[in-house]
């Protein structure tokens, strides 16, 4: 997806950017509300997140200005301003989401990803696949080829996770938070652990891995 990050903390924009572009999307940012409108409205984007308190012209500005225009671009707010009247604000001026800050990445992903099924019919997933790999999300039964594969329910988490997101790299970050519920890293190995024998399960005694460590990066599945 291509997205628009409008946020004028510096320090914010680069985290959010980053974690948007580890995902496997396609971003553009803009410290300001004037350059955000200008983009928004000169580019094609599949979501635009803004914050609420921009110099130049604020987040709820910048959203009624775009609608104003034409343009229907789904649109997250990311704000500190938390208030129930913030919120309404911004659904009101236009917005189709708000977030506060602070935020779990996981969710905001989440966030993203439900705005996007809005716009598209909507089609429940109950079987994953990979190459030979086949996860049943009803019967929780897993299996490669015609070999059944025994999982305990964190691998059974962390293994669904991982075929959700296929293809991609999923950060550290990214399975603390959706797998072990962790808004912080903990230091410790748990992750190294559980894709381990993970890894151990799915591709020992096969010729093809699927899972695979993306180094200084985190993790990929995927098939040849």
């Amino acid at each position: 997806m291509r997205i628009l990050v409008v946020e004028d903390d510096l320090e914010a924009q680069r985290y959010l950017v980053q974690g948007l572009k580890e995902s496997g999307h396609v971003v553009d940012d803009a410290a300001d509300g004037d350059v955000g409108l200008s983009l928004a409205l000169s580019r094609p984007y599949d979501v635009a997140i803004i914050d609420r308190m921009l110099p130049k012209m604020d987040g709820l500005g910048v959203v009624a200005e775009m609608r104003e225009h034409g343009n229907a671009t789904p649109v997250l707010f990311l704000s500190a301003l938390s208030e129930v009247d913030d919120r309404v604000k911004g659904l009101k001026a236009g917005g189709d989401d708000y977030l506060t800050k602070p935020y779990a990445f996981v969710e905001l992903l989440a966030r993203i990803d439900a705005l996007m099924r809005r716009r598209s019919p909507v089609t429940v997933k109950t079987r994953l696949t990979v190459g030979d790999l086949d996860l049943d999300l009803l019967t929780r039964a897993a299996k490669r080829g015609d070999q059944a594969i025994d999982l305990q329910p964190r691998e059974f988490r962390l293994l669904e996770y991982l075929m959700r997101h296929a293809g991609q790299v999923v950060t550290r970050t990214m399975l603390l938070e959706s797998v072990w519920e962790y808004h912080f890293d903990p230091q410790t190995n748990v992750i190294d652990v559980h894709i381990s024998r993970l890894r151990a399960k799915i591709d020992k005694g096969f010729d093809t891995p699927l899972l695979h460590t993306i180094r200084g990066a985190g993790y990929m599945i995927r098939a040849r």
